[in-house]
């Protein structure tokens, strides 16, 4: 009877064992697919880039007095006597720059995360915050910027107000939108078992809304980006943003293209690497990216 039962464990054993090892092998493959992908799409986008630059100076035929093409800014890093000194110039301001960023960055998406999670608990606040969020996005900061550095001081706290600014609104809009997309069904689930707003909050929403935290995440980079440019000219100067009000007056045109060009590499690489991160995560959850964001 022992013996039975055991060839009997080991007969419904077999297929579970094989199904879990289909399963990890599905895995795998989904995750092999989404990085190949991402890779290509990265390396597309820039090929893409540099053609659009080109083009742009061909169609327009801008002075080249003025307007420089990948070739110049080759030189200027690689092949004049200058090149040690112009690429530590550019890192040196770039370095800044994405420390600016981080700084906005983490202010912003921490508030949109807190955010989405207070309006998911209340209708009331979400009424009544969520026009402010508007405004704050649809108030030019140029204009916006007096006021802030009349408030703050031209120190970290502006970056990080000004970087905040820019990233909050769509990740917030993008987080709430990831809540809000939680199963009914599981939500009637927790409920039935005596779950509250909290527990559907942290059981069910957050993990249905983890494609869209990756999409808020994904544009807040180079919103991040952008955000301590336009806080570096103009409240606390340096880096990027502080150098290209520099080098207009100074006809360094070669080293404000340079500039332009890294910044907007910088921003590529990093929006890349967090969709390659992206779709791994998801493709290992069985989750699809919201690739329309």
């Amino acid at each position: 009877m022992t013996t039975m039962t055991a060839a009997h464990e080991m007969q419904l054993s077999a297929p579970a064992a094989d199904l879990s090892r289909d399963v990890r092998r599905a895995a795998r493959r989904g995750v092999l697919t989404a990085l190949g992908w991402s890779v290509l799409t990265f390396v597309l986008t820039l090929v893409a880039a540099t053609a659009l630059w080109v083009g742009v100076l061909w169609i327009f035929q801008i002075s080249p007095l003025i307007a420089k093409g990948p070739v110049d800014v080759w030189r200027y890093f690689f092949v004049v006597p200058a090149a040690p000194a112009n690429r530590e110039l550019i890192m040196g301001n770039l370095v800044v720059t994405l420390g600016d960023a981080a700084i906005g960055f983490i202010a912003g998406l921490v508030a949109a995360i807190i955010g989405a999670a207070v309006f998911q608990l209340s209708k009331g606040i979400e009424n009544a915050l969520m026009p402010v969020a508007m405004l704050l996005r649809s108030v030019p900061l140029i204009a916006m910027a007096p006021v802030i550095i009349m408030i703050f001081g031209r120190d970290v706290v502006t970056v990080a107000v000004i970087g905040g600014i820019v990233v909050l609104f769509p990740a917030l809009v993008n987080i709430s939108f990831g809540l809000k997309s939680a199963s009914t069904q599981m939500n009637d689930l927790v409920e039935v078992y005596g779950g509250g707003s909290w527990s559907k909050l942290n059981k069910v929403a957050m993990p249905s809304s983890l494609p869209a935290f990756f999409a808020a995440v994904r544009i807040s980079v180079p919103g991040a980006i952008t955000g301590a440019l336009l806080a570096e000219w103009l409240a606390v100067g340096g880096g990027i943003g502080g150098s290209i009000g520099g080098f207009i007056p100074q006809a360094q045109f070669t080293a404000l293209w340079a500039s332009v060009v890294v910044v907007t590499a910088t921003s590529l690489i990093l929006y890349n690497v967090i969709q390659i991160v992206e779709d791994v995560v998801l493709a290992r959850m069985g989750m699809h990216p919201q690739k329309n964001l």
